[in-house]
């Protein structure tokens, strides 16, 4: 049976730690350390290394009692930041904040919790259960890294459930984006702006004329958003500036529109750099890929009856942010990302409240009974 007191002092406890991207090695021993006491064993894979990382990703197999295809359940343990020194709030209406001037860290440390309790009941029980796998991943806010580096020979499940949602339990994204990033490099050539501007090359003027003809923003169809988020270049106002670098990003739930975007950028940006007698260069790399676990198959069908029992009103939806689903889903596995009770992620107003955590352990605990 669920335990509420049990469930708030593991939040709090958790949420105290801190555990930024690229530094979760306490997460990652309390982790562990709970997972113990389970009499389960929690192994560490080698994405430390990989990531030059202080910790690695968690797979913890809890074996089955019934003869099911064995089902995945995923949280991650970083937290963005302001993420140093958080403390949560209790308050009298049953919510939870932070201090005010940290994130809560319900983003990640909600899913953590539902899933831990859920298993800590299901094992006291004695409940009859499937084969259980449950993942608790390394730096998922810097694009999914740690599950980008999984070795995901050892998991054997084909079905999943992230828990990593922001919204009401209940919500699941079935659906989700293509995320590529880009940095464009132009070169011109200096001159002094005052005595001889026409024999320089104005990189932040091809830059310019590039970004202005760019289809930035939401495309007519939604599907897919285009931005540029930092614009560099030039030494001294004097100079013609023979250096422009310009970053930004393209989502798509099309990866092939998000890649036709891509190469209409790096074509317009050769010809404007030729145009004006310069030259330039497009980087780009792709974090996640985009993917859409249809409404008709059967992970769709487990969570809707899972939640059904559980007493929530399940229903889909479509996220624009990557999440460890968008890894998994690229090796084979079916399943969807859903809402774990937090609300305004990513600031400091970040809060989630205790009845919704209850709400999310009773979902987690819902998909381990599932009977078919």
């Amino acid at each position: 049976m669920l335990n509420e007191q049990r469930l708030v002092e593991l939040f709090c406890r958790l949420v105290r730690i801190d555990s930024p991207s690229f530094g979760e090695r306490e997460m990652c021993a309390a982790l562990k350390e709970i997972v113990g006491s389970l009499g389960l064993a929690a192994v560490e894979d080698g994405a430390a290394k990989a990531l030059s990382g202080s910790a690695g990703n968690l797979l913890v197999k809890i074996p089955g009692t019934l003869d099911l295809p064995p089902l995945l359940l995923c949280a991650h343990m970083d937290t963005v930041e302001p993420a140093k020194g958080k403390r949560p709030v209790l308050h009298p209406d049953r919510r939870i904040t932070s201090a005010g001037d940290t994130v809560l860290g319900a983003d990640d440390c909600a899913g953590l919790t539902a899933i831990l309790e859920a298993a800590t009941a299901l094992l006291e029980d004695g409940s009859p259960h499937r084969p259980l796998e449950l993942l608790f991943t390394a730096a998922e806010e810097p694009y999914c890294a740690g599950s980008a580096v999984l070795d995901h020979s050892a998991v054997e499940s084909k079905e999943a459930f992230v828990f990593d949602l922001e919204g009401e339990v209940g919500l699941a994204a079935n659906r989700a984006p293509t995320i590529l990033s880009f940095t464009a490099e132009i070169e011109g050539r200096a001159a002094h702006a005052g005595f001889a501007p026409e024999s320089g090359v104005h990189a932040v003027r091809i830059a310019a004329e590039v970004i202005s003809k760019m289809r930035l923003g939401r495309s007519e169809d939604g599907r897919t958003t285009v931005n540029v988020g930092t614009v560099s270049g030039g030494t001294a106002n004097n100079i013609v500036p023979d250096r422009c670098v310009f970053t930004g990003e393209i989502r798509s739930f099309s990866d092939e529109a998000a890649e036709n975007e891509l190469e209409q950028i790096r074509s317009l940006l050769a010809r404007t750099a030729s145009l004006f007698g310069g030259r330039a260069v497009l980087h780009s790399k792709k974090h996640v890929k985009a993917y859409c676990t249809r409404p008709d198959s059967p992970a769709v069908q487990h969570f809707f009856r899972a939640a059904a029992e559980a007493g929530l009103s399940p229903r889909l939806t479509e996220t624009f942010g990557g999440s460890d689903m968008n890894q998994l889903a690229q090796r084979g596995i079916s399943g969807l990302v859903v809402a774990t009770a937090m609300r305004n992620v990513h600031s400091v107003s970040e809060n989630t409240g205790i009845d919704a955590l209850m709400a999310a352990a009773r979902l987690a605990l819902s998909l381990m009974l599932l009977k078919e």
